[in-house]
């Protein structure tokens, strides 16, 4: 072999080089990114999530549906499917809407299930106003967080703070006597959060409570006047009292179906992204997120039939993470199974190399076509 053969197979090995470090470096510089972004983000986003319903629950008072079928919330393959986008869009958690009941026991035991296999966290919102609005039984109360603390509480999955998180909706319903009989001697092994709307509502419990979370998903902010004054004002009460303040964000709100008259255009993910930032800016603890699937007020961001996967997108661009691959199929189908397809799998198209590596990728090509056309010219000479 002569000197110049030794050369162009040297300059070829070269060139082969050149081309996987371009296709394979920017894939390996995005995941370290995104495994850093999950990692070191100190303001969990935590979304609200619903496991209430039922295949008949979707006949009422519904716009839109789930990409994934009118599931049975009792379908595990659609929460495993469920956590792995929200985990790919940049949710931390699920803050679980929960009470203690048959049904409702099974389908939290089977979530924490697959949130340990997935290594995502969850927190409760312990559901205390019944259909019609009004507090549950202060019995009832006691009791359901009881069994959440003997049965759910020591599971990895709700070791998001230094004790699993609860919140207590509806808490304006209940008199200070009542809060204080039911927090007494469960502090120690849970933290509780209260869900008052304002700081007066909130200063009246401060010292029983460990904080407060706000499930503010009507506002409108673009008349809502000083709407994110009032974030604020509801962070420094609660941080004043040494407590956690969850800021609310959604991407919009219609519940005329169900008696409401509030409607907040989603406005194509703008909605999102300003409830996003105004909750950033009153020093959140953590961001609720409202919602992952509340499909009768509208708050969804599950991938659905009228919006697709625009409000995962959304999100991921706030979070400033890749978004996830969504496909559709539907569960309600007893022939098709979410273990069709993968999110956590690439799209196995050009699209998945992403524009810029493309644009590398040719720019190197182009370079190597010019690069061996004049080591031929060389080795003919």
């Amino acid at each position: 072999m002569n000197r110049v053969t030794t050369h162009s197979r040297g300059i070829f090995i070269l060139h082969l080089w050149l081309v996987a470090t371009v296709v394979s470096l920017p894939a390996c510089a995005s995941a370290s990114t995104n495994v850093q972004t999950a990692v070191t983000d100190p303001i969990p986003v935590l979304s609200y999530y619903y496991i209430w319903f039922d295949t008949q629950s979707w006949d009422r008072a519904k716009t839109d549906y789930p990409l994934l079928g009118r599931y049975s919330s009792s379908n595990i393959d659609v929460m495993r499917q469920h956590i792995q986008w929200a985990k790919a869009a940049g949710i931390n958690g699920f803050i679980v809407s929960w009470k203690s009941t048959d049904k409702l026991n099974q389908r939290l035991e089977q979530l924490i299930k697959v949130a340990d296999e997935e290594n995502f966290k969850l927190a409760i919102i312990y559901q205390g106003l019944d259909f019609q609005r009004d507090p549950l039984p202060i019995a009832q109360v006691d009791s359901d967080l009881s069994y959440f603390i003997d049965h759910y509480a020591d599971d990895p999955a709700f070791q998001i703070y230094e004790r699993p998180l609860v919140i207590w909706s509806g808490t304006w319903k209940y008199s200070r006597e009542d809060v204080e009989n039911v927090v007494l001697g469960k502090r120690e092994q849970i933290l509780i959060l209260a869900s008052e709307k304002n700081v007066d509502g909130y200063s009246r419990i401060a010292d029983l409570v460990d904080g407060d979370a706000y499930y503010w998903s009507s506002v409108n902010p673009d008349t809502f006047p000083n709407y994110a004054d009032k974030l604020t004002g509801m962070s420094e009460a609660v941080h004043a009292n040494g407590g956690l303040w969850i800021a609310p964000a959604s991407p919009g709100f219609d519940a005329r179906l169900i008696g409401g008259t509030t409607v907040v255009d989603r406005k194509d993910g703008q909605t999102l992204q300003t409830q996003f930032n105004t909750a950033m800016q009153s020093s959140p603890d953590a961001i609720g997120l409202i919602s992952w699937n509340e499909f009768s007020e509208n708050s969804h961001i599950e991938p659905s039939e009228n919006y697709g996967d625009r409000y995962l997108k959304a999100l991921t661009k706030i979070r400033r993470v890749s978004a996830p691959v969504v496909k559709n199929f539907d569960s309600s189908e007893p022939d098709t199974t979410v273990g069709d397809f993968d999110s956590s799998e690439p799209a196995g198209t050009l699209n998945s190399l992403g524009t810029d590596r493309l644009f590398a990728l040719g720019v190197t090509g182009s370079l190597i076509v010019v690069s061996l056309f004049v080591d031929i010219r060389r080795t003919i000479h």
